[in-house]
Formats: structure tokens, C-alpha cells, sequence
């Protein structure tokens, strides 16, 4: 087979690549899916259990390329989840564990007020001159009188869920902190921060790779089945029954199966013969980009305050590690599952996503909501007057369009959405073999070393490992 390339971890784009030919095709455990939450669980996984055999099945020849690598680079400290939840348990615990690793492994972040740079101090000058952002802040903004005692609300939630530093703050205080932010009341949360998860994920994959595991790049997984005779060559009997096999009909064989398929968890859980339900469908998220002389416009994230009666959260400012500030996303569906650009089309995955009766019932709940989003969508002006109501002096004439990101959000028969993780398994030879993670949303990035630790103990208990 040829080699399987893999980046190394840790570097920007003139990082280096490294091959990784398949020395063997029977292994204890397979992970399909190398974002950020499969190589996290990988990673996990092989240094609990040293002594069996861990691979990574990616169907990119780059790893971390979809989700991961089209993420807003946001560290979330956990305020806006239901307290008891996954989503606030996972955050609070994987926001820790996230500024702990990257100061280990020395990956750049910034935290208010605070340039981590981990073990590599001497990052510290070529940083600053490329974040120029003398402060970091994440202020969640009230505009107007309405929103204040859902702002409140956000408050109590926050402190159940064991978020650190948070205050309410007055307008005069907005302004000291953004002088260009307009506002009457703001939660500020200093423990937000912003990485390149992107980054991270790699060096996730070099922590696998150095402590044994296989990642195996450019093998989308399109069939699974229980092998009927030992694997060709193998002395193992029947020891790794599962078969794996690509689009390019190679096989690896192994004994247990963890998916982290982000985009395509339904339809891989559906080829594994469990249920196809939570369906996926695919949002995508438009941001627009300050330019760079306006940048000093924004020194940290500003947030709305979110509105229950809406399935997201609507526009935010999103400063990044390379000193640029997003501004958005909008959210309106997309028509390919990896669709990152307005004319991108498959009419499979297109009419998959329109034909499902719960697509129709979120529709028929959200009109006038996915309506303006779609209008936004098409016309500048419309998504800068959004911004404009946090910072009025931003204009059509300081914004580029910029990238965009396509979320896997989880959705139920019912319309409605799926908003916190879900592990899913299945019965039979096959079903009782894999664990599915279903549902991974935001704040997933954040979470992924919590998030990798739970799928572990899963893993553990259901397969007695």
C-alpha cells in the first residue's frame, strides 16, 4: 500500500510531512475520522492501553481538514450550556485541559490579558509582532433592553456551571474594554481564549504516532463487515473479525471500531448497520473579515446575547491568532455536506438533506428566522448592519468576505436539534463492535481531551478492553 502521509504536529504551513507506510493490517481498535475529536480519543486511547494496536483511518490526505481545520479557533469557558449537561461538563473540564496541553506542548494561544506560549518562551517575540492585540477579552453584549435579563440569566448559568471569572459589567466598563463597542450590559468571561486548533490536532496525531498508533490518510471508509476466514497471511485466526474496507476496496481488519465522522456520522453508522438517526445536515457558516487597518477596531470577542426563539447564535467579532477578525457566521443550509463555497453542489447529498421530514418541520419552525439568514447570506450590507449593532462605526467599505465552515448538526425526526453529544452503538456482530460518536458539536473543539477521556472509559467498558 503506499504510504499514508501525515503532517507533523506543530508547525504552520511550512510544517513538515512525514510517511507513514502500513506496516501491518490487523488492529485492536480502529478510529475512523482524524478531526480533532478522533485524533483526541486516539491519542487517549493508546496511551491508556500501550500494549494493543491503535489505528486512524482519514479519508483526506490532511489531517484535521474539514470542521477542525475551518474552526473560529474559540477556547469556550462554558457559559452558554444547560448546567448538567454534557455540553457544560465537557467544556468547563476540556477548556482547562486545553490551555494545560498547549502550554506543554508549547502551541501559541491567547488568553485575556495572557500570551501562552507553554514551553517555547522564545516564540514570544515572531508571536507578538503577528498577534498584535495588546489584550484579550470575550464580552457577551446586551444592545437592548430585552436582552438584559437573558443576560442575567447567562450570569447564573455560567457560575452553576463553574465558569471563573465571570462579572457583569455596565457600559461605561464595555467601553474601557472596547472603546468601539456600543452596549448596555455585558457578561465578561476572562477565561476565553483563542488557538489554532488546527495545530493542535497535529500535534494530537504526533503524540499517537510517537506513542505507537497508525494513521492511515486517504481511506474513506465505505463498507464494514465480520470476515468469514483469518485476514491472508495472518496467524491470528479470527481475532480481528471486522473487516474495513476503503473506497479503493483495501482492507485493514481489527477488532473494535470507533467513528468520529463528523459530517458523515449518520451515514457511516447507517453502513455499520445501527440507526441512521440523529440525520445529519450540514449548515454552512459565512464569515466576513475585518481589514486589516480596521482591525483595531476589536480587541476580543464580542457575543450577542442569545435568543431562545433561534436555532444559533447569530454574528460575532472573532479575533484569530494571526492578528485578522472574523466577523459572523451566518448559518444557511448547505448543499454539499463539504461545501465550503456558496456554488458547491451534490445533488445526492443535496436531496438527502431536503427530503428529510425533520429538515421540513426545523424549516416550518424557523421561516422568517432561516429566510433572513438566507437574505444575509447574499447581500453585504445586510450581515453589516448585524455587526453594526455592537460597533456602529463598522461599514460596507471595512469588511472583506472571507471564509466559511460547514457545521455537522445533528437533527431529529421531529425538526429538532440535536444539542448535545451523542455515543451510539448497535446490536449484532458488527453493531455490538462499534461505538459511534453521533453528535459532536461546538463547543467540541474545546472539549476534545474531556470528550476523548469519556469515549476511553466507554470504550473500555463496552469492549473490555
Amino acid at each position: 500500500m503506499a504510504a499514508a502521509l501525515v503532517r507533523r504536529a506543530g508547525g504552520g504551513a511550512g510544517a513538515l510531512w512525514r510517511g507513514q507506510r502500513r506496516q501491518r493490517s490487523t488492529f485492536d481498535v480502529a478510529v475512523v475520522g482524524a478531526g480533532i475529536v478522533g485524533l483526541a480519543a486516539a491519542r487517549e486511547l493508546v496511551r491508556r492501553h500501550p500494549a494493543l494496536a491503535f489505528a486512524v483511518l482519514e479519508k483526506e490526505r490532511e489531517l484535521a481538514h474539514h470542521q477542525t481545520g475551518h474552526n473560529s479557533g474559540v477556547i469556550h469557558s462554558g457559559i452558554y450550556y444547560t448546567p448538567g449537561s454534557l455540553k457544560a461538563k465537557l467544556c468547563v473540564q476540556g477548556a482547562a485541559l486545553c490551555y494545560e496541553y498547549c502550554d506543554k506542548k508549547g502551541i501559541p494561544y491567547k488568553q485575556c490579558g495572557k500570551l501562552g506560549l507553554g514551553a517555547k518562551p522564545e516564540l514570544a517575540l515572531c508571536f507578538a509582532d503577528r498577534c498584535a492585540l495588546l489584550s484579550f477579552l470575550k464580552l457577551i453584549v446586551a444592545v437592548e433592553q430585552d436582552e438584559i435579563p437573558r443576560l442575567k440569566a447567562l450570569y447564573e448559568r455560567g457560575l452553576q456551571n463553574n465558569v471563573r471569572g465571570l462579572k457583569l459589567i455596565g457600559a461605561k466598563e464595555i467601553q474601557a474594554k472596547e472603546p468601539f463597542c456600543r452596549g448596555l450590559m455585558a457578561l465578561d468571561s476572562p477565561y476565553t481564549g483563542i488557538v489554532n486548533y488546527k495545530q493542535v490536532a497535529q500535534s494530537y496525531a504526533e503524540d499517537f504516532q510517537e506513542a505507537g498508533g497508525t494513521i492511515l490518510t486517504d481511506f474513506e471508509v465505505t463498507d464494514m463487515e465480520m470476515a468469514k476466514e483469518s485476514p491472508s497471511g495472518s496467524e491470528d485466526g479470527l481475532n480481528y473479525p471486522v473487516i474495513v474496507r476503503n473506497s479503493k476496496g483495501e482492507e485493514i481488519y481489527c477488532r473494535h471500531i470507533v467513528t468520529c465522522a463528523g459530517l458523515y456520522s449518520d451515514r457511516l453508522s447507517e453502513i455499520s448497520g445501527c440507526s441512521p438517526e440523529p440525520r445529519i445536515v450540514p449548515f454552512r457558516g459565512d464569515y466576513l473579515v475585518l481589514k486589516p487597518e480596521k482591525s483595531y477596531m476589536v480587541k476580543g470577542n464580542i457575543y450577542p446575547v442569545p435568543n431562545p426563539r433561534f436555532p444559533f447564535l447569530g454574528f460575532h467579532f472573532t479575533p484569530r491568532m494571526d492578528g485578522s477578525v472574523w466577523l459572523g457566521p451566518n448559518a444557511v443550509l448547505a448543499f454539499k455536506r463539504e461545501g465550503y463555497k456558496l456554488l458547491d453542489f451534490s445533488a445526492g447529498e443535496f436531496l438527502d438533506a431536503v427530503t428529510y421530514s425533520g429538515l421540513w418541520r426545523l424549516v416550518l419552525k424557523n421561516l422568517s428566522y432561516g429566510l433572513s439568514e438566507v437574505y444575509r447570506a447574499c447581500f453585504l450590507s445586510a450581515q453589516v448592519k448585524e455587526l453594526q449593532k455592537f460597533i456602529p462605526e463598522v461599514t460596507v467599505n471595512d469588511v472583506l468576505r472571507g471564509p466559511s465552515g460547514v457545521r455537522a448538526q445533528a437533527l431529529d425526526s421531529d425538526g429538532n436539534l440535536v444539542d448535545d453529544f451523542v455515543f451510539d452503538g448497535g446490536s449484532g456482530d458488527i453493531g455490538s463492535r462499534i461505538l459511534h460518536v453521533r453528535n459532536a458539536p461546538s463547543p467540541a473543539a474545546t472539549s476534545s481531551l474531556a470528550i476523548a477521556k469519556m469515549i476511553a472509559d466507554e470504550v473500555k467498558q463496552r469492549f473490555e478492553l
